[in-house]
């Protein structure tokens, strides 16, 4: 059955979940709007979302120094002290801050992006596609697509967690908010590198940062 953006409202008005985690659950479940509900709730998206109201304001500060070259500094905020002083939030704290390293993230989620970038990005992804000889029907439809890979490359929460590519921040982060039953929120953050901006040899330094992490 084909998931329409209806159903995703529908699914999305009921658990509260994010849009793409329903629609990613209606697609595991060919539409079955009950079965798409348990999915949600089995991988504690539902209860995630509805603890995502609740404000945020405690946390912590990280950095994370890579070999003296890359720099980050990330905001991370629970609801209470408490759990700011948890070792399993420190430890997903410390673990953003070295996605970021690694990943160099321009924007934490999509909506912060904005429609100039996006229509930026989608001009040059159309000349790119009508200079591979692409048909010009199919021109839009590729473009879309490529867009939301764009996304997945600069947003923080749909990046691959680099300690498990399987699943993405947002994933990463959904979990840890049904594990340890607060709302948890990644504020802001600055990266920093080297010689950024300044023309230079290409040294490819957020592969080292991964390759460290995964050793």
């Amino acid at each position: 059955m084909a998931v329409t953006a209806g159903m995703v409202k529908e699914l999305r008005e009921s658990t509260g979940a994010g849009m793409m985690d329903c629609k990613k659950a209606l697609e595991e479940t060919n539409g079955d709007m009950e079965k798409a509900v348990e999915v949600l709730r089995e991988k504690g998206l539902a209860k995630a979302a509805k603890k995502a109201g609740r404000i945020a304001a405690e946390g912590l500060v990280e950095s994370y120094i890579h070999g003296g070259r890359i720099g980050v500094l990330v905001e991370v905020n629970s609801e209470t002290d408490f759990v700011a002083k948890n070792d399993e939030f420190k430890q997903f704290v410390k673990d953003v801050a070295m996605q970021i390293a690694a990943s160099n993230p321009l924007y934490i989620r999509r909506e912060e992006v904005s429609e100039e970038v996006i229509q930026k990005e989608r001009e040059i992804l159309r000349a790119q596609a009508l200079n591979e000889g692409k048909p010009e029907k199919i021109v839009d439809k590729m473009v879309e697509g490529r867009i939301d890979k764009f996304f997945k490359e600069v947003c923080l929460l749909e990046q691959p967690f680099i300690r498990d590519p399987e699943i993405t921040i947002q994933d990463l982060l959904n979990q840890k908010i049904a594990k340890i039953g607060e709302n948890l929120s990644i504020r802001r953050f600055v990266r920093f590198e080297v010689g950024e901006g300044i023309e230079k040899k290409e040294e490819n330094f957020a592969e080292e940062v991964a390759k460290q992490i995964n050793s």
